[in-house]
């Protein structure tokens, strides 16, 4: 888990609060526009402008006792909007229109809207954090030897070998949390590999890269799923970076962040593999005789995404193919890779593992 800097804990503190000084009417008012404007922080590619609403009253100080007093929110600076007729002709970026409305607001002269935009940003971070997200298993993670991100489940061996899938295991696609309502549980066996990791629904290989589900397509769309997970996080931090403070953030950010980092290797692994057969079966068939380049996946664990390792082994033209040129191209992209300082160390150490499996796929074996 990271560690905090205090101003930051001590604003999450204090919003927090002040959140919990207002009425409950205050708050499940600003709850509702909480989801409304999480809905839009998370689906930005198609919004460009959204609306919100102040409370009518707020209580601006937290009461040493008692019911804090509360004060109007002038009617007219209740409703707002965040963008403009420029930033919908544009697609302008929802997230940085929104950011800078509240910081607008939260600098009025009126202290009761004020502490209104700062109530609505601490209630939209936390919906964003805590109801959008799944939570998921108690995990702890290691660190490879020389690496700063811990990526490798540690066991339990007392686990029990079954799992529940519950309604928090996924994030629910819009209309299919009414459309389950009123269904019991579904129990779901997954692979004791699976069990080790935060959310095992997401978890396509084991630690030996096996293959857990039915198609790389399927593999693919668990990566995503967990990238769109920590988008959402980086997408709260951006609002209120003070939201770092919270425990239930720190908690889903580690179990993502280790899992994620883990299942993006092991799948440009399993599709580096996919190629080498690739390569094998066509240098057999004799259709790699008019050249050959290379497009090797590997996953970056700070952009967390995967990227494409591009090289040539044989240039294009009639060359016949022979296995030596793979392993003579590949160790010159190995020292490329090795001095690429644009990388970070555990993602040059994955990537340079996947080169030289490439390598000792082709290399001739002594007889």
């Amino acid at each position: 888990m990271e560690s905090v800097d205090y101003s930051l804990r001590e604003e999450w503190e204090t919003q927090q609060a002040l959140f919990a000084a207002q009425p409950p009417l205050t708050q499940r008012f600003l709850e509702a526009q909480a989801r409304q404007l999480a809905e839009a922080l998370t689906h930005h590619e198609r919004v460009s402008q959204v609306r919100f609403m102040l409370p009518d009253k707020v209580v601006v100080h937290v009461p040493s006792h008692g019911q804090g007093q509360l004060f109007t929110v002038p009617a007219d600076d209740r409703e707002q909007l965040a963008g403009g007729l420029i930033d919908r002709l544009t697609r302008g970026d929802v997230r940085a229109v929104l950011r800078e409305r509240l910081a607008e607001l939260e600098q009025s002269s009126s202290r009761a809207v004020a502490v209104s935009a700062g109530l609505v940003r601490y209630a939209t971070v936390v919906h964003m954090v805590h109801n959008t997200l799944p939570a998921g298993r108690s995990v702890t993670f290691r660190a490879a030897e020389g690496e700063e991100i811990p990526t490798i489940p540690v066991g339990d061996d007392l686990e029990p070998a079954s799992a529940i899938t519950a309604t928090t295991d996924a994030i629910a696609e819009e209309g299919q949390a009414d459309a389950d309502a009123g269904r019991g549980v579904l129990q779901v066996p997954y692979a004791p590999a699976a069990r080790k990791f935060y959310l095992p629904r997401w978890v396509a290989f084991d630690e030996q890269g096996r293959l857990l589900v039915n198609s790389v397509g399927e593999a693919e769309a668990h990566v995503a799923s967990m990238q769109r997970f920590i988008a959402i996080l980086h997408a709260a931090v951006s609002l209120a970076s003070y939201i770092i403070a919270d425990e239930d953030y720190q908690r889903k950010r580690y179990g993502m962040l280790g899992q994620l980092v883990n299942q993006g290797r092991w799948l440009a692994r399993y599709q580096t593999g996919e190629i080498i057969q690739t390569i094998q079966r066509r240098a057999a068939a004799g259709d790699l005789n008019r050249g050959l380049s290379l497009s090797l996946p590997y996953f970056d664990d700070q952009a967390l995404e995967m990227k494409m390792n591009d090289f040539v082994v044989i240039p294009a033209g009639r060359i016949m193919f022979v296995p030596a040129f793979v392993v003579r191209a590949v160790r010159e992209e190995q020292v490329k890779v090795a001095q690429d300082t644009r990388l970070s160390h555990s993602t040059r150490v994955h990537l340079l593992a996947e080169l030289k499996a490439l390598e000792q796929a082709f290399e001739s074996k002594p007889r």
